[in-house]
This record gives C-alpha cells, structure tokens and sequence, in this order.
C-alpha cells in the first residue's frame, strides 16, 4: 500500500458528455488512498491495533491506490438487474427447476433467512456492459467500509463527489442490522446473543483480517463472537456449541457450498436440524450462484416458459452475456469460438480453475471437457490508469454490489492485472466507487494547465535524529539580518532546500534537493563564516529522509526525486 499523491490533469472542458466518466478513469488523480487514515480507521476507529501491519504482511494490495468513477446511469442499470434476478428467483417456477436439480441439502427450508452479502459482479465501461457472475458469500463489504475512510480528494468537486457518497458508519450500521433481521426472519423472539465466523483454517484465510473487523464490529454491538473452523463445533441437545458459547448464528464464510466436506458434518446437522441460523445458506447457493443459473437467466425461450414479464427479460437478456454448458455436441464449436469466451466452473469462486478462451491450452481444454463448465461471452472489464506519471499502468476492474434482500447496500470496485481478480497487483485491490458525471464549472483545479502543476520551495532542519519545517518567511529574515532565532542560538543545523512539483496544490515530486549548513550565534543570528568552515556530508540520513516526507506529505511514502 502506498500514498499516491494526488494530481488532476483534465481541461475542465472535457469533463461533459457521454466520455467523462472513461476520461476522469483516465486522467484524474484527485483521490488517492492516505496510509495514515488507513491505519487510523484499520487500528482506532474500527479496527485494532497491528491490524495495518497484519495486512501489509499478508496481503499488500488489498488496497488500491485510485477510485473508479462510474456514470449515474450504469450505477442505476446494475441495480435494476439485480431487481431482475431477484424477482425471478421469487417466481415459484424458477425455484422448482432449480432446487429439483440441486442436492437434498439445498432444499432444506433455511427458516426465512435471505442470505447476506450476495455479490453481483459486473463489468462495465461506457461501451459495454455485462453481469459475470453472482455470489453469495462475498467478501470485502467490512473492508470496504475501512476503505471509505481513507482515500483524500484534493480537487473540490471530487471532494465533493466524495461527501456525497454514503458513509462507511452507515454502512456499518446496515450489516448489523442485516444479520439481526436474519435472526428475526428465522422465527426468534429473543434478541441475537452470538454468532460465529466460519471458514476452514481462518487464521490463514488471505481475508482473515475483515474476519476481525467483523468480530470488532459485532463486538463493538453487544455481541459475543468468535473466529472458528468448522470442525471445531459440536451440537448437544439441539443447540450448537464453541467450547462453552452457544452458538444463534453462523456467517458462513466457507466456500464448501453444500456443506459436504468431513469438517462441515457437525455445521450440516446443525442446518438441517434447524438449531442455527446459517447465512448464506446452501439454498441461497443453489438459486443465486452456481454458475449453470446464468444459462437459463440469458435464455429467452426458458424465460418466457417461466412466465417472467417481457420487461423483466429485456433487462436480463441486454445484461447478462449468453452462457452455455461445455457439453461434447459444442466441443467443436466451443474450441473455434474460444478467443470471445470465458470458461468457468459450475460452483467457482475467486476467479479459481476459469479462463479467458484466448489463453486456453490444449491441456487446460480437456480438463473443462471432463464436465462441469460454462462458457459465457466474453464482456471487457474497465479499465483505470493508476499514475500519472506512468500512464502505460493501466488496471481492469470490475464492479462488485454487495446486496441484502434486493436492496443494494454497497459498490465497490476491484483493480487488477491478469485474467481475473487476483488482489495481487501493485496499486489493485479493493477501490471505492464514485458516481459522475462532475460539473466541469466545479473543477477549479483543472481549468488552466497553469493551475495544475506549480513549483514550491520547502525548507527543512536536521539536528541529529530530529528533522523540523522551517518558514520560508523566516529563513529569508534571518538571511538578511532581520531577524533572530533566540531558540537556535549556539546550534548548528543542516538545512534542507526541496524544489517540489505540485499538482492541484498538493506536493507530487521532488524536483530539486540542496543542502547546507546553518550555524546560529549566541544571540540567534546566522552565523556564515561558521557554516563555511565547516568540511563534513550534508545529505540527510535515510531516517532522516523518512521524516522529511512525513512531514510533508503526511504518511511514509514512496517519494520521486529527480
């Protein structure tokens, strides 16, 4: 993770029309993520202490350095399929098909529990548009929530872009209040006592830490939690136990789906004796999520044999790219099609075992023909370039919306390099969403080139391990004989001259770095004939050079120099 400074490079002329939103994902560097809040939000505000270093370690760049900008009106089209898909999985027909294919523990009745964080992942640009895939146990929505925190805008509009948004405090509220309504839809009286995070070895898990965000979370409402693995339970009497903590609810975080695995037994008898309240459950898994369903949501014919409304299927049919089976009467066709296709696996997750058709070997293709793989069109993922400096750094991303009970909570983005999202990528990760299009009459800091890059003096003073800002007002005072510093009387320092680049009057670049010595006399006046005589290395220390930057860009950072 690091503090990208942040730059804007945009005529404010061009902010307009139908191109702003790919242009502002192009060329605008208004926001960057700030370390500093980061670790804030991650160890004081909602997380707790070594939480920050604990993601440095494990994961990186779990963090993006930019936002994604995205138009009104896709914003609005994503919610409006998800509607789509809702309505039709509420319709009896749809759910009879499904579940009758699906295995036995699929159809057990989860007692009203919807399922939270379902993941509608899309990917948008503003020439096209598609619904990859739907998951319903997506993570990211607590880290998300960190992540609204602590990216910093230096250009108003897009601080104002920024307020508008929903706060990340609201968001928390809403994830509370949504696994209290699983409880209560389950049939339970009493308030929610407990509830355990469960996912195989969490420890190890490369999202453990928003595992520990949520334990805060819930901890934070009055909530006992605990971070298990499945095979650490046991079930007496109907009522399910962790040691000696009974145990109301389960977020499942597992990706065995069904629950089939030896170390699942005791959380599927659980289930299917209804002691628990398990969300997302295996149904909602079976209806929403395994791949084969968006065969049948992009067929037209299964569609209108459904009874859903010819509106309903207009938005699913422009949505929702035109999926397959890999069966052996395609194989051929399938082969020739390859480089406008993608291959995943029926119950996949996490981008693990699919392909872009135009990376396909022979060998990965006989392994998809042994079954249990769709081919879905290929729609292009968006795109956003990272630096400024670097133009060629251009990332894909996709759009997840984090929905509860067909309601969209939250929409995030995920930057990446690769053929999926990989949260392996410098400068990727998980990025906040912004809505446009901006009023160009907004963007002051982008109406003349000459309000965009500036030039700046900052002087710094060094004395042995401590490094401190020295006014420029001040220095040129003491240089003329104006004035004295009684407090640096008899000391001598090393002075720091940074010529510094700024873009949208934030300091981007290091330009220009002189030093030399500062001697002061008994009475505070400058002393040049001392600092003349002096023969010894002026260059700061690499500790030094750390609080310098600290100083003046707020958080260790990665600093250009020229």
């Amino acid at each position: 993770m690091t503090n990208d400074i942040p730059s804007l490079s945009i005529p404010a002329t061009l902010i307009s029309g139908p191109d702003s939103i790919e242009l502002l994902n192009s060329e605008c560097f208004c926001l960057s993520l700030d370390t500093k809040a980061l670790r804030q939000a991650l160890e004081s505000e909602i997380g707790q202490p070594g939480l920050f270093d604990l993601i440095q370690q494990r994961c990186p760049y779990l963090f993006a350095t930019r936002p994604v900008f995205v138009s009104h009106a896709n914003m609005a089209r994503m919610e409006k399929v998800v509607h789509a898909i809702e309505s039709v999985v509420a319709l009896p027909a749809y759910r009879e098909e499904i579940l009758g294919d699906s295995q036995h523990i699929a159809r057990h009745d989860p007692g009203g529990a919807k399922g939270v964080f379902f993941g509608y992942d899309f990917h948008v640009t503003e020439g096209s548009f598609g619904l990859i895939e739907i998951n319903t146990n997506a993570g990211g929505a607590m880290l998300n929530a960190v992540l609204a925190r602590a990216h910093q805008a230096c250009c108003p509009a897009i601080e104002k872009m920024v307020g508008a948004q929903k706060k990340s405090s609201a968001l928390e509220d809403d994830i509370v209040a949504m696994f209290r309504q699983e409880w209560s839809l389950s049939g339970h009286d009493r308030a929610l006592h407990s509830i355990a995070i469960v996912d195989e070895n969490p420890t190890q898990q490369y999202l453990y830490p928003e595992f520990l965000l949520f334990q805060q979370l819930f901890q934070r409402h009055g909530l006992e939690v605990v971070i298990a693995d499945p095979s650490e339970f046991t079930l007496h009497d109907g009522v399910l136990k962790h040691g000696n903590m009974n145990i109301d609810l389960v977020y499942n975080r597992l990706t065995d789906f069904s629950l089939s695995e030896p170390d699942s037994a005791t959380l599927r008898e659980a289930y299917l004796q209804n002691a628990i309240v398990l969300t997302p459950n295996p149904q909602a898994h079976a209806l929403f999520a395994d791949k084969r369903n968006l065969v049948l949501l992009s067929d037209p014919i299964r569609l209108q044999a459904l009874g859903v409304p010819k509106a309903t299927q207009d938005i699913l049919l422009a949505a929702i790219p035109h999926t397959e089976i890999v069966l052996p009467e395609n194989e051929e066709r399938l082969w020739h099609e390859r480089r406008r296709l993608f291959f995943k696996p029926f119950a996949g997750f996490g981008g693990r075992a699919a392909y872009r058709g135009d990376k396909l070997t022979k060998r990965i293709w006989q392994e998809i023909l042994a079954g249990g793989y769709i081919a879905q069109a290929l729609v292009i993922p968006g795109s956003r370039v990272i630096s400024d400096l670097e133009p060629e750094q251009v990332l894909k991303f996709d759009l997840r919306n984090y929905t509860y009970d067909d309601k969209v909570q939250w929409v995030a983005a995920r930057l990446y390099q690769g053929q999926t999202t990989n949260f392996r990528t410098l400068g990727g990760g998980f990025a906040p969403v912004y809505e446009g299009p901006i009023d160009p009459s907004e963007i002051i800091c982008s109406t003349s080139p000459e309000s965009v890059v500036q030039h700046e003096t900052r002087l710094f003073l060094i004395e042995e391990n401590t490094v401190m800002p020295l006014e420029h007002d001040l220095y040129l005072a003491l240089v003329r004989g104006k004035s004295t510093a009684p407090e640096f009387a008899g000391r001598r320092f090393i002075l720091v001259d940074w010529y510094l680049r700024l873009v949208c009057c934030q300091p981007e670049t290091v330009v220009n770095e002189t030093c030399s010595w500062l001697v002061f006399d008994a009475e505070g006046r400058l002393d040049f004939n001392a600092a003349h005589e002096i023969d010894v290395e002026t260059a700061p220390t690499e500790a030094h050079r750390e609080q310098l930057k600290e100083l003046l860009f707020g958080a260790v950072a990665v600093i250009n120099t020229k």
